[in-house]
């Protein structure tokens, strides 16, 4: 029987996005969040430990290599801690913040910067799972893939400004080159029509060349292949697998 909880549900679990042993801090207060949190971590394929506020996971990431933090938004010590003067560390672990609203307020200081995303609550196991694959993915350098950003077999070259499908390249306009490196830095995360506009033409475009732009740029991407371009109708774009739609 599924577990299930306001946080979510582990009913998916066994077919989401998986890890590889990689260890994970959950920070949680709540006995039942810290709960659901490290059972469908484990059952993903993760090490996790646990700490009930940020002073604690604060020293234990001073003491002890992480590969990732996941962290409550609502813990009571975060104001004070990022109050206090930084502590230089020598492994600043990417962070996922867990929190009511779609923002990230300053997500322990002390930890300097990093990688750091954010999953709004009420989440979903799904999203969870995908921003942790994500970022752990972001956070291991790759010397054969230097300058690159990549989603499975979609593969985009800063360097050279190209991009390609498996062992097809892809032949883009500058517009959607750069729509496309937005998309695929921000995987699994819907943008609007406004946030698209901003970053290709440094203005919030009208609706229809946007919807020209993606589609143009989806035909390009996902012919003959599954599909990794997605619409969220009335909501904006995403990219990423289907099966872990945001």
């Amino acid at each position: 029987m599924a577990t299930s909880s306001p946080y979510g549900t582990l009913r998916e679990t066994s077919t989401l996005a998986r890890g590889d042993g990689q260890h994970v801090l959950v920070v949680a207060r709540e006995p039942e969040l810290a709960e659901l949190l490290s059972t469908t971590l484990e059952l993903a394929g993760y090490r996790i430990s646990l700490a009930d506020s940020g002073t604690e996971a604060l020293a234990r990431v001073g003491r002890q290599r992480f590969d990732l933090v996941v962290l409550d938004g609502e813990l009571p010590d975060l104001a004070e801690l990022g109050r206090r003067r930084p502590v230089m560390l020598a492994h600043r672990p990417p962070a996922l913040l867990l929190t009511v609203c779609d923002s990230l307020p300053g997500l322990l200081p002390e930890l300097g910067p990093g990688e750091t995303d954010y999953v709004t609550k009420p989440f979903r196991v799904a999203e969870v799972l995908a921003r942790i694959h994500v970022l752990l993915r972001a956070s291991v350098p790759d010397p054969d893939r230097a300058g690159q950003l990549g989603y499975g077999d979609l593969i985009l070259d800063d360097a050279r400004c190209r991009a390609r499908r498996g062992a097809r390249t892809l032949d883009l306009t500058p517009a959607e080159y750069r729509l496309l490196r937005h998309l695929l830095v921000n995987a699994h995360r819907v943008l609007s029509k406004e946030q698209i506009g901003r970053v290709v033409w440094g203005d919030p475009r009208g609706g229809n060349a946007i919807e020209q732009l993606v589609s143009r740029l989806r035909r390009k991407v996902d012919h003959h292949a599954s599909a990794l371009i997605h619409t969220r109708r009335g909501f904006g774009y995403w990219l990423g697998r289907a099966d872990l739609e945001p």
